[in-house]
């Protein structure tokens, strides 16, 4: 599929009636209307880490620590930490006077069953969760997490930004296991979740929390004073890339979360609009291979797909041949940033073709058996990098069947670990924050613990291993060695294939002020100009 394909059949740029609630002309100079970069299906930013979850969750929910944009972590539903002696006691006191969107106060055992639930589906957090002996709570204020050794980056973790943030959950939903999704949105953050607004696929609605208490000082990032302006805001479900600029151009909606490439520059040239970088890391995009079942589940069929892979074209697929905004990246660990060294593995080296990708899968015993692409056609960032990898899968012949759908089932079914002729499936693509892959502590994209790890179940204790080994490092140059080394076996393997690196650019209307930059879209601090 080509990217200006998916512009066919949008609307003109013209007017757009958006289905929504009557409102007031007061009541709509207090509401915020957003445009997410996808539909808005599971609910529980634990469960799943997609990115328009995580945004949902920024809204709702509130987390023990945040951090700046030095990825430094700072209080925030917490008043402050202790840590013992010997570092294998740490006490965390919760600021006083937090509550729950239904009235309930916030107290240290809701704290310690959502962290608990978290470590369970987060992959910094089960590393964490490895040496942590007990998620206690000695008093309605105090989270005491006790170890079996020391972990000098357990506040990296409770604050980490990205992909399964530590959100925190009243404790009768905390305890749903962490492979089911919570039943209630109830979080203590800015805002609540407006349950009987919510349409799937049409809207979602947030309404201002009253008891919300900030902290004081800036915002930065997900760290400082989160103070919602606006009593409302209005997430209006919008696939078609030209119905969304037609609405932010004529007023309908005030800010679009990922405005098509293609279309920045009708943007660019309406004074009404501000186009602006946000997300300043940058993303990752890539593709995922089920590693459970046939025919992923044998290397050498995996190294030949990755053989197959010409960054420059998926990148193109869905950028343009803007290079400001995308780059190669032959790297699990983003370019640019400390650990992101390329070519350490054959793989990525010259020539990569479809005539080396086809002899590899000639050589690996690949038997013709079916590979299932899981495919959002109303994800623009996304869609095209499935129709890719069908068309070259099957020029080096395997046996490909791609399944269109919308981003919410793509979401729903990659949870699902049966065989592909049971519901199944082999392949789906995604992006995420380069800083949600930054180290190997917090990817996903490298770790393999197997059935309890991120879609697709990369399976190597000898992997789990390098990264005990590179947390356990004694300087910078050990923990880099190590990280090569844990970046190399993962393209080895092909835990996962890159696709490259790229920017995106958000457009909102010019009467607004305050975004607050970081590694998605946040709510707080936005406010007329």
């Amino acid at each position: 599929m080509k990217r200006r394909t998916l512009l066919q059949g949008g609307a003109a740029l013209g007017g757009l009636a958006l289905a929504r609630p009557s409102l007031a002309q007061p009541a709509r100079a207090s509401t915020l209307r957003f445009v997410p970069q996808a539909n808005l299906t599971a609910l529980d930013p634990i469960w799943t880490s997609a990115i328009v979850t995580q945004m949902h969750g920024y809204h709702v929910y509130d987390t023990l620590y945040g951090v700046d944009a030095q990825q430094k972590p700072h209080p925030q539903m917490a008043e402050g930490h202790t840590v013992s002696d010997d570092k294998r006691t740490w006490r965390i006191t919760l600021r006083q006077g937090l509550r729950f969107h239904d009235g309930e106060p916030v107290r240290a055992r809701d704290a310690a069953a959502s962290l608990e639930r978290w470590s369970k589906r987060d992959p910094f957090g089960q590393i964490l969760a490895k040496v942590v002996e007990s998620w206690g709570a000695p008093d309605d204020r105090t989270i005491e997490i006790k170890l079996t050794k020391p972990f000098p980056l357990l506040l990296d973790a409770l604050a980490k930004p990205d992909a399964n943030v530590a959100f925190i959950l009243p404790e009768r939903l905390a305890r749903t296991d962490a492979n089911t999704q919570v039943s209630e949105v109830i979080g203590s953050g800015p805002y609540r979740f407006v349950q009987n607004e919510f349409v799937a696929g049409s809207r979602a609605t947030y309404a201002k929390f009253d008891g919300y208490v900030p902290r004081e000082g800036a915002p930065d990032w997900t760290s400082g004073g989160k103070v919602a302006h606006f009593n409302r805001i209005e997430w209006n479900i919008l696939p078609d890339p030209a119905t969304a600029v037609a609405a932010l151009s004529n007023g309908e909606v005030d800010w679009v979360d990922q405005p098509l490439s293609d279309l920045i520059p009708v943007l660019s040239r309406n004074n009404a609009v501000k186009v602006d970088t946000l997300a300043t890391a940058g993303f990752l995009s890539v593709m995922r291979l089920n590693h459970l079942h046939p025919p992923f589940d044998n290397p050498k069929v995996r190294q030949a797909v990755a053989l197959a892979v010409n960054q420059s074209d998926y990148m193109a697929a869905t950028l343009g041949s803007d290079r400001d905004v995308w780059r190669e990246c032959h790297s699990l660990f983003p370019c640019g940033m400390p650990y992101g060294t390329e070519n350490l593995s054959e793989l990525n080296a010259p020539p990569r073709s479809l005539d080396r990708a086809k002899a590899a899968l000639a050589a690996s015993g690949y038997k013709g058996e079916k590979v299932v692409i899981i495919n959002p056609t109303d994800f623009p960032l996304i869609g095209p990098h499935g129709q890719l990898t069908a068309d070259v899968l099957k020029r080096i012949g395997m046996n490909v069947d791609l399944m269109d759908s919308d981003w919410g089932t793509v979401v729903q079914r990659r949870a699902s670990r049966e065989p592909v002729e049971k519901g199944g499936w082999s392949i789906f693509h995604t992006y995420g924050s380069a800083m949600a892959y930054a180290n190997p502590a917090v990817s996903s994209l490298v770790k393999g613990p197997g059935p309890s790890g991120w879609f697709g179940w990369y399976t190597s204790p000898e992997m789990e291993q390098m990264i005990e080994t590179w947390l356990d490092a004694p300087d910078e140059a050990s923990q880099k060695r190590i990280a090569d080394a844990v970046n190399k076996k993962a393209q080895d393997d092909v835990a996962t294939v890159p696709l490259g690196q790229f920017f995106i650019r958000t457009a909102y209307r010019s009467n607004l002020t305050g975004f607050v930059k970081g590694s998605m879209p946040y709510p707080w601090g936005v406010r007329p100009a």
